[in-house]
């Protein structure tokens, strides 16, 4: 019988021991895991990312189809803007919503109705002093300018530089002017996927130092080569410049946006689709469809 017992207490205390193990185990393997970052295209370059529990609304551009003029100066500046309407209501847009993060101030990144129908106490970060100003002109009441770095709810927001339109178009006084400047932001957080919004923007040295310098896992790209009559190349990036990008980060995914929405925007989903698939990157880069939601 002692020794029956002995046998017994034994096993029972592998199994004990075993099962303590494989639990700590697991609770190791669950904290050091990358966890779930869930980026969802509502239209346009207008992006709802949810980051360590916490949601940014990118850029809202919140219109009815149709509800603008086309930009004047612009390719096929007859079309309308938006081009097409909402996926969802500005409800559903703005639900769950903790912060909003306006890249720039031009009408398809901050129109219209997103001033009139966001709530006014949400917090914005903006690019600068004047966009800041501007937005709190507008009724806003917690506006900040992210000037290189910021927490926000345990994540590290950090402003990048870019340049929104060539070289060329920006020794031309008025044009600099009404292209002015437009930041990128980068998202980190403790387990989640450095996170790269590179906002309208041609390929530039200070993309190139971002993507160097932090290494993001996720890059968003407004990948719509947005074109001015007159000019030959784009105000913001196209094709090309994935191929560029997944050259410096080969293990991101990349997202494109900026498709589709605004008449000035010339290279379609269908398009960049197409080249991806033909180039072979197309398991890297996805061109989700309006409303479609994301998991990395």
């Amino acid at each position: 019988m002692k020794l029956r017992n002995l046998i017994s207490g034994i096993v029972v205390g592998a199994v004990l021991i075993s099962g303590t193990t494989a639990a700590q185990a697991e609770q190791k393997n669950s904290d050091t895991a990358t966890k779930q970052t869930q980026i969802q295209l509502i239209r346009n370059a207008t992006l709802k990312i949810t980051y360590a529990d916490t949601t940014f609304l990118i850029d809202p551009m919140l219109a009815e189809k149709g509800a603008y003029p086309g930009f004047e100066g612009t390719y096929r500046s007859h079309i309308r803007n938006p081009m097409i309407d909402l996926p969802m209501t500005v409800a559903d847009v703005i639900a769950g919503v903790d912060a909003i993060i306006v890249t720039h101030t031009h009408l398809d990144h901050w129109d219209d109705a997103a001033q009139q129908l966001l709530p006014k106490e949400l917090p914005i970060f903006t690019q600068n002093a004047a966009d800041a100003e501007l937005i709190r002109s507008q009724g806003f009441k917690q506006v900040s300018v992210l000037a290189q770095s910021a927490d926000f709810a345990g994540i590290t927001l950090t402003k990048t530089g870019g340049q929104h339109g060539t070289n060329e178009m920006y020794t031309i006084a008025p044009l600099a002017e009404a292209l002015g400047d437009a930041m990128g932001v980068i998202l980190q957080a403790p387990g989640y996927k450095t996170t790269y919004v590179v906002g309208d923007t041609v390929w530039h040295a200070d993309v190139e130092q971002a993507l160097d310098n932090y290494q993001p896992e996720i890059v968003i790209l407004n990948t719509g080569y947005a074109q001015l009559e007159g000019f030959e190349r784009s105000i913001i990036m196209g094709k090309d410049d994935v191929i560029r990008v997944n050259a410096l980060v080969p293990k991101a995914a990349i997202i494109g946006v900026h498709m589709d929405a605004v008449n000035h925007a010339a290279l379609s989903r269908e398009e960049l689709r197409v080249f991806v698939n033909e180039k072979g990157i197309a398991d890297s880069v996805k061109v989700p469809a309006d409303g479609e939601i994301l998991k990395f």
